[in-house]
Parts: structure tokens; sequence; C-alpha cells
């Protein structure tokens, strides 16, 4: 009975995996990864050019080599229209690979922007940014390395030279992929920024079954998200954030803020320092939305380099069989500024 004890949480784990299966990637430093976030954020950025580098693994403490892994690149700019407005054009890909099926989603997609001034003046600017997204993914399972019921004849090692019960035609398949969405932000100086904006992802509930004949439309998403910079103080300021993410039965939001130590505020020589605790909270299949995680941020930025880090303390259920472990992400940002100046028109993301 000890063995089964130990086994039912890693248990609820791979499940709990195929369950989500059909759910969106996330990174708990959400405004290091403003494309996959939100098409309006695409060339939102104080310089012309941007890359984006995101990594992160999950539950490597109990499923050890067959840990989660999702990565993520992308590059986006930002095209002067007339006086004031932009364009933003980009590209993002991301991968991500879930257990020992190595059940994996990949995309490929294009999104562009219009950001139109509404008002304003000089470094005081109000924005409203529509943009929109097209991609390709591509999802693929090894069913052979999962254990099914039949496969247990009474010991707790699965006898995988059974043949399972279920049967599943497409293992590997590519569907295309439609998201938009809106913002608006309004920059009040070089340091202090607000910002609020919503997007609708997958707008075209593109077929994901691995049946020949099966329907099951991939759940359509809502994000909603908020957040800005204050400076409290010469050299210390506020970054806080909030993200909202409804898809089918599931909910998950992150809430915190980051204190902004500003190191130099020489435009040139540009250095700061941040430091942050955030909390997740979700639901669990149908259950109730509960916390989940607590979340240790750090963010370095030198100059046109940002690095991001983050930590997630489980605090869920599953502690128990994780010993309070989670995830851990890294981030790179880089812009390329360029000779082109217009001020201060966006947010630091």
């Amino acid at each position: 009975m000890r063995i089964f004890k130990k086994l039912i949480p890693v248990f609820a784990l791979i499940v709990g995996s195929l369950q989500l299966g059909a759910q969106d990637i996330h990174f708990s430093q959400f405004y290091l990864s403003p494309l996959n976030l939100n098409p309006a954020m695409t060339g939102v950025m104080n310089c012309n050019v941007r890359l984006v580098a995101n990594y992160r693994n999950q539950w490597s403490s109990i499923l050890k080599q067959n840990a989660f892994n999702t990565y993520s690149a992308s590059y986006d700019q930002r095209i002067p229209v007339g006086r004031y407005d932009f364009f933003g054009v980009g590209a993002s890909f991301f991968g991500d690979v879930a257990g020992e099926s190595n059940f994996s989603t990949l995309q490929g997609k294009l999104s562009a922007s219009y950001s139109k001034r509404m008002g304003g003046y000089r470094k005081t600017s109000h924005y409203l940014v529509a943009g929109a997204e097209a991609g390709v993914n591509q999802r693929s399972v090894d069913f052979q390395a999962l254990r099914w019921g039949n496969q247990f004849n009474g010991t707790s090692v699965p006898d995988q030279s059974i043949s399972p019960n279920e049967f599943f035609e497409n293992t590997n398949f590519i569907f295309a992929d439609v998201s938009a969405g809106l913002m608006w932000f309004s920059v009040f100086d070089e340091d202090n920024s607000f910002y609020i904006g919503g997007a609708f992802h997958h707008l075209n509930r593109a077929n994901v079954t691995f049946t020949e004949n099966g329907a099951e439309p991939l759940y359509s998403k809502i994000t909603g998200h908020v957040g800005g910079e204050f400076m409290v103080a010469d050299r210390l300021g506020l970054v806080p954030g909030l993200i909202v993410m409804l898809q089918g039965p599931s909910f998950e939001t992150n809430f915190g803020t980051s204190l902004k130590f500003l190191l130099s505020g020489n435009r040139r020589n540009y250095q700061a320092f941040q430091i942050g605790g955030w909390m997740r909270i979700s639901n669990h299949f149908e259950s109730p939305a509960t916390a989940d995680a607590f979340i240790l941020s750090t963010k370095f930025d030198y100059q046109d380099f940002s690095i991001g880090f983050s930590y997630d303390l489980n605090v869920s259920e599953l502690k128990g069989a994780s010993n309070g472990n989670g995830a851990f992400e890294f981030s790179l940002v880089h812009k390329i500024c360029g000779s082109e100046k217009r001020n201060v028109y966006c947010p630091n993301f």
C-alpha cells in the first residue's frame, strides 16, 4: 500500500498533463513574453527592434528527465507612421514538450499591430493598439510510452508488452491558429506608465483530436492583463501586474508586484534591478480555484539588455509529491534602438 500511496500524486501529475494538453503554454514571467501574451503588444517598445527568448522547466523534481519543458523566441519591430503612430510587425516560435509521452506542441506565427495616438503631448501620450496574429501548430504524442489500465496485471509495474485497449490514428498533425487583441497604454514620463489590454486566442477553434474521425475543437482563450511602472522615490519604483486567463473550464490568474531599484538613470547607461513576489491561482479540472504557486522573480536591466529569472514554489495539493518545487524560468530580452527617436511613447516590458 505504501508504494501506491507514493505513486498517487505522480499519477495525478501525469493525468493532469493529459487533461491540460489542449490548453496553452504559460510563463510566470508573462511580462517578458509579450507576443505570447497579446498580439497587440507587437512592436510596442521604446526601441526599434526587440529580440526575446524564454525557457521554462517544470516538475523536474518528480519527473526528472521527463520534466515539462517550454521554450519560446520572438522578433518584433516598430515602423513609424506619420508623426505619432506606429506599425508593429513580428514573428514568434514556441515549443512545448510534456512528460514521458513527449506530448509536443510546436507553433510558428506572424503578428502585426497598429498603435494610434489618442491624446497627449511631448513625453506624455495615450495610445490605443489593435493587433492580430496567424500561425501554424504541429501537435504530436508517443502513445506507446503511456501506461494503460489493461496493462496492470496485479503488480505496481505495468506490462507494456500488452497492447492497450485504446487506439489513435493521428499521432502527429498540423492545424492553423488565429488570434486578436487590443491594448490601451498611457505614458506619463520616462519612468511612469500604465497599460491595460485583452486578447482573444484561437478564434478559429481548430480541431485537435488524435482520432481519425473525431472532433475536439480547441477551446478559445480570453486573456486580460493590466500593469504599469510607478516611481515612488528617486530610485525606487513599483512594477505591478495582473493577468487573467479563461480557456474552456480552466481558469488562471497571476498577480503581484516587483520592486524596482534604479541603479543608473542615464539613458545611455541605463541600469536597474527588480525583485518581486507573485501568486498564481488556478482551478484543477472542474474543481474550485485555489492557490497553485508563489513565484519569486528577479530582473536586471543593463542598457538595451534585460535578463529575468523566476522560481515557482508549489503550494497546491501536489506539494507533497513535489516537495514544494514547481518550475524555474529564464528570459532574455535585447532591444536595438537605432537612430530613430520620438521621445518616450510606450511602457517598458
